[in-house]
Parts: C-alpha cells; sequence; structure tokens
C-alpha cells in the first residue's frame, strides 16, 4: 500500500482521537476518553509503519502539519471555536509547508 495512504490514515485517527479527547471533557466521560487511547494506538501503529519508507523528519512534519490544520477545522466547525485572520494565516503556511514535503519526497511503497 501507498505510504501515503497510511499516513492519510494515521492522521485522520489522530484528528479522531483528540476530537474524542476535548468530547471526553477531561475524562469525565470515560467512554470518549477510551476512545480516544484506543484511536491514538491505532494512529502510533501506522506511524510506524509509514516510518519504515519516509524519513522521520518529512514523516512528522506532514502528519502534525496535516493534524493540526485537520483538528482546527475541526474545533472550528464542530466545537464552534473561533480563528482570527492571523491565525488562519498561519495554519495556511503550515498546510503548504507540509504538502511541500509530500511533494518533494521520494518513497518507496509499502509491502
Amino acid at each position: 500500500m501507498n505510504v501515503w495512504i497510511v499516513l492519510t490514515a494515521c492522521i485522520a485517527l489522530e484528528i479522531v482521537a483528540t476530537s474524542l479527547l476535548k468530547a471526553s471533557e477531561g475524562f469525565s466521560r470515560p467512554w470518549l476518553g477510551m476512545a480516544s487511547m484506543v484511536c491514538y494506538s491505532g494512529c502510533f501503529w501506522l506511524l510506524s509503519a509509514v516510518l519504515t519508507r519516509l524519513p522521520v523528519g518529512v514523516a512528522y512534519a506532514v502528519w502534525s502539519g496535516v493534524g493540526i490544520v485537520g483538528i482546527t477545522l475541526v474545533g472550528v466547525f464542530l466545537f464552534r471555536q473561533s480563528l482570527t485572520l492571523m491565525q488562519m494565516g498561519f495554519i495556511a503556511l503550515i498546510l503548504i509547508g507540509a504538502v511541500g514535503l509530500q511533494l518533494s519526497t521520494r518513497t518507496a511503497d509499502m509491502a
């Protein structure tokens, strides 16, 4: 399977996990907190597979950068959090950097 698809799944799990952690309200809703931990475990398992094919710096930068953009969108649309124009601009720069790294990194497909 393509390493970028696996990294995308890893990022999606991280976004779900972080959203569940927020929804758990400081673990006052323990089932949501435990679901978050399960999703984080899956995320790190997938990330460990990605690191066999991508340089750690590139993988981590893309994972964290796209994750930041994704969870920010969840925060805005699901949790009704607001962003200033300046914050949106800086988040756009993070996304541009993550996409640039993805486009400039050659990898072998995962077996």
